[in-house]
C-alpha cells in the first residue's frame, strides 16, 4: 500500500450543532456546523461526502407541527361532513405512544365511536402484542380468526410491551375514552375484517397502506382514507405534508405533533452550494428519519417513517455496485496472495463497468437503496436521546478498496 492510500474507509461522525427552533435557517445552521467540527476536528471534506440532517430538526426548523385539535377537525371534515364521524373503523394502526397515541387522541376527537382492529400477533413494524408461540399454543390461527378484545384477554391475557411495559389495548382505550368517545378494539389481520363493524376506515398502516386502501374500497367501503390523506393541507393555520400527511410524525407535546417535513429538496441543494462554495467539495446532502433494520431481540423493524430520506442531492440515487472481496480471495483468485494477490483484486475493482447485479462476483453485496443504507447508519450515528447530533457527516462511504 503507498503512502497515498488512505487506511481508513468509512466515517460516521455526528456534528454537533445549535439546538434548532422554528424559523431558523437549517441549510445555514448544517453548513456551519460541518464547518466548524471540520476546523475543530482537523479533518477536510471531499468530494461524495455525505452530510445527513435528521427530519426532525428540518421540521421544526419549518415549524410543520399540528395539534390534536387540528387532526379532529380534519377527520370531521373528511368523514362526518364537517359533524363527528358516527363510527370509524383504524385499521392496523402501529403500537406506539410517540408515533400514533398522540394521532389516536385527535382521531378520537373527531369521533363518536371508534374500532380499532389490531393485527396479531404484532403489528407491522414488530412490536409484538404476543408470540407467535402464544398464539401456536392457543390453536389460534391468525390468518382467519377474528377476537374480540373480550376473547383476546381470555385467550392472551394482559398483554404489555417487551420494552415500555406497555398494555396498548387498555392504554389505546383509555385514550379513546379520554376523548369522549366509545371504544371498541378487535384483533385481524384482513384489512376487509374492519367492514363488519363500520363502513368509515382509516387506514393507519404504514407500507402497506395502498393495498389496504385498495382492499377496502373494492369491498364496498363507503369512506377510505390512509393517514397520509389526514393533515394534506393546513387546518387553522396548522402545519402539514402534502406527501405524507400524519405519516412520520412524532409526538412534540402532549397536544401537538411534529410533522414529517414537507419541501426539503431545497435544504439538501441548499447545504450542497454552501459547502461547495466554502470548500469546493462537492458533497451529497441528504434528509434522514428512521433507519431501516431490525432489532434481533424485539423484533422490532426501526422504520416507522413513510421513507428513510424524503430529499436527498443526485448522487444519492441508486444502489451499492461493488465486487464481493470475499468471493474474489476466496474463489477467484484462491491461488494469489501477498501484493500479488492484491494487486489481482485492485484490478478487477477499477475494471468493473456497468451494473453488477446478477453477477457472481457481486453475490453478497448489500442490494438495497444507498438512501436507506446510509439513513441507517445516520440513525444509529445520531441516535434518538441525548446525544445532541441530529445532522452526521459520512466520510469515505463511495471509496473502495483502490482508494
Amino acid at each position: 500500500m503507498s503512502e497515498q492510500e488512505r487506511r481508513v474507509g468509512t466515517v460516521s461522525r455526528g456534528i454537533r450543532c445549535p439546538i434548532i427552533r422554528q424559523g431558523d435557517d437549517i441549510a445555514a445552521i448544517a453548513a456551519d456546523s460541518v464547518l466548524a467540527a471540520a476546523k475543530s476536528e482537523g479533518f477536510s471534506l471531499r468530494d461524495r461526502d455525505v452530510i445527513a440532517i435528521t427530519e426532525s430538526v428540518v421540521a421544526r426548523a419549518q415549524g410543520n407541527y399540528a395539534s390534536v385539535d387540528d387532526i379532529a377537525q380534519d377527520v370531521r371534515a373528511k368523514f362526518g361532513g364537517g359533524a363527528k364521524c358516527k363510527s370509524l373503523g383504524l385499521v392496523f394502526p402501529i403500537l406506539s405512544r410517540n408515533r400514533f397515541a398522540i394521532l389516536l387522541r385527535g382521531v378520537a376527537l373527531g369521533c363518536e365511536k371508534v374500532v380499532i382492529q389490531l393485527s396479531y400477533p404484532s403489528d407491522e413494524v414488530g412490536n409484538a402484542l404476543v408470540t407467535l408461540d402464544q398464539v401456536d399454543e392457543a390453536g389460534v390461527n391468525p390468518y382467519s380468526d377474528v377476537l374480540s378484545a373480550e376473547q383476546f384477554r381470555a385467550t392472551f391475557g394482559a398483554t404489555k410491551h417487551e420494552f415500555t411495559g406497555v398494555d396498548y389495548v387498555a392504554y389505546y382505550t383509555e385514550l379513546v375514552e379520554a376523548a369522549g368517545a366509545k371504544c371498541e378494539i378487535v384483533f385481524a389481520n384482513h384489512a376487509t375484517d374492519i367492514l363488519k363493524y363500520t363502513d368509515h376506515v382509516l387506514a393507519c398502516d404504514i407500507h402497506s397502506r395502498a393495498r389496504t386502501k385498495r382492499l377496502l374500497k373494492a369491498a364496498g367501503a363507503k369512506v377510505v382514507l390512509g393517514l397520509d390523506e389526514i393533515l394534506t393541507a393546513p387546518v387553522n393555520g396548522s402545519g402539514c405534508n402534502e406527501k405524507y400527511g400524519l405519516l412520520g410524525s412524532n409526538k412534540s407535546t402532549e397536544d401537538k405533533v411534529k410533522l414529517f417535513p414537507r419541501d426539503c429538496q431545497g435544504v439538501v441543494e441548499d447545504v450542497r452550494k454552501r459547502i461547495l462554495d466554502a470548500t469546493g467539495a462537492k458533497v451529497e446532502v441528504m434528509v434522514y428519519g428512521d433507519g431501516a433494520f431490525k432489532d434481533p431481540q424485539g423484533k422490532i423493524w426501526e422504520l416507522a417513517d413513510p421513507v428513510t430520506s424524503p430529499a436527498y442531492t443526485d448522487g444519492l440515487v441508486g444502489t451499492p455496485n461493488e465486487l464481493k472481496l470475499k468471493y474474489l480471495a476466496d474463489d477467484k483468485y484462491k491461488d494469489l496472495s501477498g501484493e500479488a494477490l492484491r494487486d489481482a483484486i485492485s484490478a478487477d475493482i477499477r475494471a468493473k463497468q456497468g451494473a453488477l447485479v446478477g453477477k457472481m462476483a457481486s453475490e453478497g453485496t448489500t442490494p438495497r437503496q444507498l438512501t436507506d443504507l446510509i439513513a441507517s447508519l445516520c440513525d444509529l450515528t445520531s441516535g434518538s436521546g441525548d446525544k445532541g447530533t441530529p445532522i452526521v457527516l459520512v466520510q469515505g462511504y463511495f471509496d473502495n478498496y483502490t482508494n
